[in-house]
């Protein structure tokens, strides 16, 4: 290692980094589920095969979410800046980062639940709508459980992307892995930094991952004894 990591270390930057980083993610990645899992149930529930076929709506919600999830996040980034200002006040630092991973993230996830909730066995939904059961009953009593596997499957990948978004903070004043890598490593040509900063991020990725991967085990009756 060089003098500059141990220099860093010493400062308490690379553990602020990494919480950084941990909490900017987390925080961004429940946002945009609250935002995208109703994106995701209404875009699968209004589809041509859905329990509430809506062609217009489905199409219109569709195209807006194909949008926002068609523009790298470099570029939607800087665009969605003057949202974060009105929202938080700034457009620089982890808040207004946050408000744009949100952005960025949210029709990601919509996507990632609509294709959750198309994976439930169609047998299933059609007794429950043979004995008249409302629309709304049907998503919360049976997709979202029959989906929820797949659902945390899909929640940990978002949640992973996330937190490759979060490492382009540094650009716009945000902090984190990402920023320190910037600053401390690419400018400064100092390399091992920037492996550090890569290191960290692969082992939170892994945790996470480890964390999903047992809570959608653990929800999944098809591995029940």
């Amino acid at each position: 290692m060089s003098e500059m990591f141990f220099k860093l270390w010493d400062k308490g930057l690379i553990q602020l980094g990494i919480w950084e980083t941990v909490y900017m993610t987390l925080i961004s990645a429940a946002v945009a589920y609250i935002i995208g899992l109703p994106l995701g149930l209404l875009l699968s529930v209004t589809d041509s095969d859905g329990i509430h076929p809506m062609p217009v709506l489905n199409k219109v919600v569709g195209v807006i979410v194909n949008i926002f999830r068609s523009v790298p996040f470099v570029i939607l980034m800087l665009a969605v800046l003057p949202v974060a200002k009105l929202v938080v006040g700034t457009s620089m630092g982890n808040k207004a980062v946050i408000v744009t991973l949100v952005i960025a993230a949210a029709p990601y996830v919509a996507r990632m639940v609509e294709s959750s909730i198309k994976e439930v066995d169609k047998g299933v939904i059609e007794a429950v709508q043979a004995m008249g059961t409302p629309s709304f009953t049907i998503v919360w009593k049976v997709l979202i459980p029959e989906a929820k596997p797949s659902l945390i499957t899909g929640a940990v990948i978002s949640t992973v992307t996330i937190l490759g978004y979060s490492a382009m903070a540094g650009t716009i004043g945000g902090t984190g892995l990402g920023q320190i890598a910037i600053s401390y490593g690419y400018q400064r040509y100092n390399d091992d930094i920037i492996w550090v900063c890569v290191l960290l991020t692969v082992i939170i990725v892994q945790i996470l991952q480890e964390i999903g991967m047992r809570l959608a085990h653990r929800t999944d009756k098809r591995v029940r004894q």
